[in-house]
């Protein structure tokens, strides 16, 4: 007998590939970095979120075999159990202290974190404001929080003053990308906040992309705008800048005992290794005393940009490491990077969903760990491309 469900997911999976939109992974046989052996090949690499170049630090990879012997592999228990560790704890604490947050939670990943902030504090009585650009991971909290769902216009903030002036929620609550992972520009978070103090609501603010590179010290987008509210619900994930892995939720103190009581995806999973917090603990002395780093990386977005527009090259208003370029059809922006790899150069193309339809593109992120001889090579690639 035919089974029609799966014959009808092998017709999608053509439409897919006949579209363009199949997605294949490659596989890393390196150590991350600039530099990578992937599928058999070397590669100059412009694809990973490792802005400051620590995945493969030295220093972090030292205190994880300083703490190796001693705090072994797995954490072998939810936190709530026995799982919690010293140095999750030590973590969680200097993370705090660091991004002048009164307390913070340790999450296995940012869409763990994003699910348990909003499901949290939300519920059937609240509504959720999101940008139309942001991550998944904060679309679907919103929906699985079961709270009304209202989205605006990419950084139309006006829009959303309409919005959140209309609702009648008992709680209310805007989520907002600090840095857009696929267009590399910022949010108004000034503006937002302002917003959210005028109609009593929460700020969820999800830093993956901004956290290291932007403000004093990388301590992140809300040090970039100085800025300090209650109100501000502040989600790091630690596997970009920090170069480790996990995410971590900093906030008002009684926020931070709710969570701990009621976010599932804390409640509910297994802690992270703790030899990642001894690691993540390196990572933020690393990152304080990274200015360079950042300044290095801020002339290499320069010399890109600059390169880029010179060849006629259409690119967004973006001053952060995320670079896109935009194509249009899939099958151009397939075409291009193909181009790209053949010349040893690894940038991937970046298509619907993930981007609007009709908007495919290049995503180059730059790391502080390239070259300027490394972009100059991009930009030559691009050129002969």
């Amino acid at each position: 007998m035919a089974f029609a469900a799966l014959t009808e997911i092998r017709s999608r999976l053509t439409a897919l590939s006949e579209q363009g939109l199949l997605r294949q992974r490659r596989t890393l046989e390196s150590a991350q970095g600039v530099h990578v052996q992937v599928d058999g090949r070397a590669l100059l690499s412009f694809c990973s979120n490792d802005y400051l170049g620590l995945a493969s630090h030295p220093a972090l990879v030292a205190a994880v075999a300083q703490a190796l012997p001693e705090m072994g592999v797995g954490a072998g228990a939810s936190h709530l159990i026995t799982g919690h560790h010293v140095a999750h704890h030590a973590f969680e604490t200097r993370f705090a202290e660091f991004v002048g947050l009164p307390e913070a939670l340790l999450f296995s990943t940012g869409y763990m974190a994003n699910l348990a902030v909003v499901t949290a504090l939300v519920g059937r009585d609240g509504e959720v404001f999101g940008d139309k650009l942001n991550h998944a991971s904060l679309n679907d909290a919103a929906l699985l929080s079961r709270a009304k769902f209202s989205r605006y216009a990419h950084n139309d903030l006006a829009a959303l003053a309409r919005l959140m002036a209309a609702s009648t929620a008992r709680h209310k609550m805007v989520l907002v990308d600090a840095v857009f992972s696929m267009d590399g520009d910022l949010a108004d978070l000034p503006a937002l906040l302002a917003l959210c103090e005028t109609h009593d609501a929460w700020l969820l603010v999800d830093d993956a992309h901004g956290f290291g590179v932007l403000g004093a010290g990388g301590r992140g987008s809300l040090a970039h705008f100085n800025l300090h509210s209650p109100r501000i619900i502040y989600m790091v994930t630690l596997g970009k800048a920090a170069g480790v892995s996990g995410a971590i939720v900093a906030a008002e103190g009684d926020v931070i005992s709710w969570l701990l009581q009621k976010a599932r995806t804390y409640i509910y999973t297994t802690a992270t290794p703790p030899i990642l917090s001894a690691a993540l603990l390196a990572s933020l002395d690393v990152i304080a005393a990274a200015d360079d780093r950042r300044a290095h990386l801020q002339d290499l977005t320069a010399q890109l940009r600059s390169g880029l527009l010179a060849q006629g090259r259409e690119l967004l208003d973006s001053a952060t490491p995320i670079q896109p370029v935009i194509i249009g059809s899939n099958d151009a922006t397939l075409a291009l990077s193909s181009a790209l790899l053949e010349q040893g150069i690894l940038v991937p193309a970046i298509r619907p969903p993930t981007v609007p339809v009709g908007s495919a593109r290049l995503r180059i992120t730059l790391s502080a760990a390239h070259t300027a001889a490394d972009v100059a090579q991009l930009l030559n690639a691009m050129g002969n491309a």
